[in-house]
């Protein structure tokens, strides 16, 4: 079974890729869904973080209240770091066992959408990856306007990732998803072509 990475930046159009993917069925495993799973009231993850953060890191409801995680881990590498010391190996466990399942039965290709899989080095041990990219200029105006963002707010989540440039040195296959949905599809149907036959 072949493994494609599938990662971008921040507002590159992954999730458009992802989705067609999706309608061709082919199995996707989206990191940051399986990242949500993981702290649902009841898992393990979830108790482990109230217990290293604090009980205000739950909503009223039992559910992680992720703002406030957010404000305590954001800017801070050292509490980043405890809290992907609780999620990550969860995250990358699930994954393994959604991949062995797929592979038993009998997929010739799955994707693994990983926004950091570049970063994490790859640890997801994918056969090859693919890099959503656009031009900046393009990425820091979608994300202005997806995310309601100024200029300089949109220009600062762009500026926390790995540049662009360096993924796309980095990568097997690059789409360039700048122009229509259709020229992204047919760019993606060719690196399916090539994979799968």
């Amino acid at each position: 079974m072949f493994k494609l990475g599938l990662t971008g930046g921040i507002a590159t159009g992954k999730s458009t890729v992802s989705t067609h993917f999706k309608e061709q069925h082919i199995p996707v495993l989206d990191a940051d869904v399986i990242a949500r799973e993981i702290v649902m009231p009841g898992e393990p993850a979830l108790a482990e973080i109230v217990a290293t953060f604090g009980e205000e890191m739950l909503l009223a409801d039992g559910t992680l209240n992720r703002q406030a995680l957010g404000s305590v881990v954001f800017g801070n590498p050292a509490k980043l770091q405890q809290l992907n010391a609780i999620t990550h190996p969860r995250v990358q466990a699930s994954m393994r066992a959604q991949i062995a399942a797929h592979e038993a039965a009998g997929a010739p290709l799955i994707v693994l959408d990983i926004p950091l899989l570049l970063e994490g080095h790859n640890a997801a041990g994918a056969d090859a990856v693919m890099v959503v990219s656009v031009p900046e200029e393009v990425q820091k105006q979608r994300l202005m306007a997806r995310n309601n963002l100024s200029e300089e707010a949109a220009l600062k989540r762009i500026n926390s990732q790995m540049p662009l440039a360096e993924k796309r040195q980095l990568a097997d296959y690059v789409i360039d998803n700048a122009g229509t949905i259709a020229e992204t599809y047919a760019q993606v149907d060719a690196v399916l072509e090539e994979i799968l036959h």
